[in-house]
């Protein structure tokens, strides 16, 4: 490569609860494992925003900061919308995933209005989801922690996988796959727990830039600890092993 892969975290401050942000360090060295150079760029408002961008990640704040969070991901509703048509991986957690949607119903009847880049959006659910969460999905089994008091419903999309412990969008599926987006409720950070979607990410922004992903034997390491660490969630949740 002539460039370093640019990630751009998307203010990792606002929304990077829960190991978020850590989700463009995981994709970063990854590819740096596999012989890529690779930058995280920390974007706080748009004037941040590099001119190359490989892979985009956004993920989740607290209630009290949506709007605030909201209206500086506005300013940047042209570049997200750019991004996710050109098959630039995007991956959104919790309320960044939200925010990305028609709108949120707060549990008090109010509604913040989303930026309608993803059909659908996010309801009150009876009780707040806090639990471990397993998901079969396209790219293996997925373990997180869901830490949410909203579903998401009215997705035109396909569902990133199907739940087998947990809550999800609240109807036995969880997370959106559009093109190269990809929801989630999973925190962890999800891609340091499942490597198998960090790759996906990582070879999605390759292709697009015509290289090809090869993980390097640094990830075997790290992908046998992340396994280890699901086995031992799906031995406590009585599910079979992988």
């Amino acid at each position: 490569m002539t460039r370093p892969l640019s990630i751009v975290s998307l203010l990792p401050e606002l929304l990077g609860t829960n190991g978020d942000a850590a989700n463009a360090r995981v994709l970063a060295q990854r590819a740096r494992w596999a012989g890529v150079e690779a930058a995280v760029v920390e974007v706080r408002s748009s004037a941040d925003l590099p001119d190359q961008v490989d892979a985009v990640i956004v993920g989740s704040g607290s209630d009290a900061d949506l709007v605030r969070a909201r209206d500086i991901l506005a300013t940047m509703t042209t570049e997200l919308r750019t991004w996710a048509t050109a098959g630039v991986p995007i991956l959104l957690v919790g309320t960044g995933w939200e925010l990305l949607s028609w709108g949120i119903e707060l549990g008090d009847g109010t509604v913040v209005e989303g930026l309608g880049i993803l059909a659908g959006r996010a309801v009150p659910m009876p009780a707040r989801a806090t639990d471990d969460i397993v998901v079969t999905s396209r790219h293996g089994r997925l373990i997180g922690f869901e830490n949410h008091s909203r579903s998401y419903v009215g997705a035109e999309a396909s569902p990133l996988g199907q739940v087998l412990y947990g809550t999800g969008n609240g109807a036995g599926s969880e997370g959106l796959v559009m093109g190269s987006v990809v929801g989630t409720h999973l925190h962890g950070p999800v891609l340091a727990r499942n490597p198998g979607l960090a790759d996906h990410l990582l070879r999605t922004a390759l292709v697009r830039i015509g290289h090809e992903y090869r993980p390097g034997g640094h990830s075997s390491a790290a992908d046998d600890m992340a396994k280890a660490a699901r086995n031992q969630v799906a031995v406590r949740l009585g599910l079979p092993t992988e």
